[in-house]
């Protein structure tokens, strides 16, 4: 299969190379500098030329207060790329799934199933929100793959520093690098964070939209972990997963700083029952994340069978 995949030098983008190549996928990752896709010419160009089986679009402009500082910018580089990718899609035949997020919801009525309206609150979630009407209203194959709560290694940069946010992302990993350091770790709780979620691997979620490409899926997708978690209650079960001292942690209040602009949904836990049977999949426990999530951490590679394949079918 030969995937054209924007945003691949990302965070979820570098997890997504690396378990599409580990199916043997031909990858065409097209750069900010080869593409600039708020350009449809371009992108329709780009499409074009390399005639891609599927497009899956996991680029974001990630700054938070950027998006509400420079409108138009934010537009043009979510809904306005979105939406020449799709055209670029439909003329050349090829399936797009775009990459999108449990923050399309307010935060008051987790958990979500797959047809539950969005109902954004900030920024962030508003031009995710809108981009998913592009691909819904507008692709002739679309397909809506929302992640939530990610947490993973970033492959393209796996030595970055790592910190807590209003949302769930790196949560596990800033907070294990800090004890393994030997340093104190606050996990915030304050109801204006993203307090409740459905943890997800990257990879674990990477899989999922794999199996959708292979089983040419549309619609929207939950493609997350099987078990709900809060902050404080993920801390304490990553602690116990990575075999980490429990005294070092603490719960306070959030860095002011670290709030978003529109705040932050509290409660966007994904129900992902309809995504699994569409996909005959096993979605894993906390548990079983968190010890993924360490092998991966410690060995710096993709070990032993994909999540919710066949045995055998192993990641190398």
């Amino acid at each position: 299969m030969r995937i054209y995949l924007t945003g691949a030098s990302g965070f979820v983008g570098s997890n997504l190379v690396r378990v599409f190549e580990a199916h043997g996928a031909e990858l065409i990752r097209p750069g900010h500098d080869d593409v600039d896709i708020t350009d449809s010419r371009l992108v329709c160009r780009s499409v074009s030329a390399t005639e891609p089986d599927a497009i899956v679009h996991a680029a974001i402009w990630n700054d938070i207060a950027g998006l509400l500082a420079d409108r138009r910018r934010a537009w043009a580089s979510y809904v306005e790329a979105t939406r020449n990718l799709v055209d670029a899609a439909n003329a050349s035949g090829a399936r797009i799934v775009l990459i999108s997020t449990d923050w399309v919801f307010d935060g008051r009525q987790g958990p979500a199933t797959e047809a539950e309206p969005p109902n954004p609150i900030n920024p962030y979630g508003f031009l995710k929100a809108a981009s998913e009407l592009v691909v819904t209203e507008r692709a002739e194959r679309g397909t809506v793959a929302r992640i939530a709560g990610v947490q993973g290694v970033h492959w393209a940069r796996p030595e970055a520093p790592r910190a807590q946010d209003a949302g769930f992302g790196y949560f596990v990993a800033s907070l294990v690098d800090a004890l393994r350091a030997g340093r104190r770790f606050t996990v915030w709780d304050d109801p204006r964070l993203n307090t409740r979620a459905t943890p997800t691997l990257a990879t674990d979620a990477a899989e999922l939209i794999w199996r959708a490409l292979e089983r040419d899926a549309g619609g929207i997708l939950h493609c997350c972990g099987g078990e709900h978690a809060d902050r404080v209650g993920l801390a304490r079960r990553a602690v116990e997963a990575f075999a980490l001292d429990e005294e070092l942690l603490d719960v306070g209040p959030p860095d002011p700083a670290a709030l978003p602009p529109g705040g932050a949904p509290f409660d966007t836990r994904l129900d992902a029952a309809a995504t699994a049977a569409a996909l005959d999949a096993e979605l894993p426990d906390l548990d079983t994340m968190l010890g993924r999530l360490r092998t991966q951490m410690e060995s710096h590679c993709l070990v032993g069978p994909a999540p919710s394949s066949p045995e055998g079918d192993a990641w190398v």
